[in-house]
């Protein structure tokens, strides 16, 4: 019986050899693999995780945007993204509100999107506006939007960003401002649809008067 044992324990001993010898192989190569794997995916989530985290702050930071590929030179950089709702001309955003406000409360609500009274640098921007808000109200006799320009502070002409004031970069109407002593906000003055004025149509108004308002922002780029 102890003979028989000891064949029995010799003969098995390399068996199990040969089986753990053809099995290591495939261990090693599924090592590898998996190590590959997650070697892949951690450089994938690290490489796109800026992205990503651009998207996320979009969304956490209105319900839905919509966006545009970036071109440079030619070729494609990323994408220029506005809130649903808004126009994009050149590399900001804008809103044209469908109620009425005073000047200080347009500018709440327009910080309260994340964005404030659009600040107008240049004659593109000043011709873009104009055409825009001469097509929201076809029908209208008139049709007033609040900027970001007040000077009801200090009695001195202020941009809600900062942006230095300089007369000679501005649109008033003939004739305007007047009454500085009273009329202390700005406003885009739109005369119905068939107004053809595209620059010198600024007006200064009441503040507590209830206009329409443009919402200004920067494009996010992703």
């Amino acid at each position: 019986m102890n003979h028989r044992g000891r064949v029995s324990s010799g003969t098995t001993g390399p068996e199990e050899e040969r089986n753990c010898s053809w099995l290591n192989p495939w261990v090693f190569l599924a090592s590898v693999l998996v190590i590959k794997t997650a070697f892949v995916t951690v450089c994938l989530v690290l490489f796109l995780r800026g992205s990503y985290g651009q998207y996320k702050t979009l969304l956490q930071n209105a319900t839905e945007w919509l966006c545009v590929p970036s071109v440079s030179a030619g070729k494609e950089e990323g994408c220029m993204c506005c809130p649903k709702g808004w126009k994009r001309f050149q590399e900001k955003c804008y809103y044209l509100s469908t109620d009425r406000m005073s000047w200080l409360e347009s500018e709440q609500n327009c910080t309260g999107m994340g964005s404030h009274l659009v600040v107008i640098n240049s004659e593109a921007e000043q011709e873009f506006l104009f055409n825009l808000a001469k097509g929201v109200f076809t029908k209208a006799y008139e049709t007033k939007y609040y900027i970001g320009l007040s000077a009801y502070k200090n009695g001195q002409w202020q941009w809600v960003d900062q942006t230095p004031y300089k007369a000679a970069a501005t649109f008033w109407k003939p004739g305007e401002p007047n009454l500085l002593f009273a009329e202390k906000c700005a406003a885009i003055h739109v005369k119905g649809n068939r107004d053809s004025s595209t620059y010198s149509n600024w007006n200064n108004i009441l503040c507590f008067t209830s206009c329409y308002r443009i919402c200004e922002l920067e494009v996010k780029f992703v």
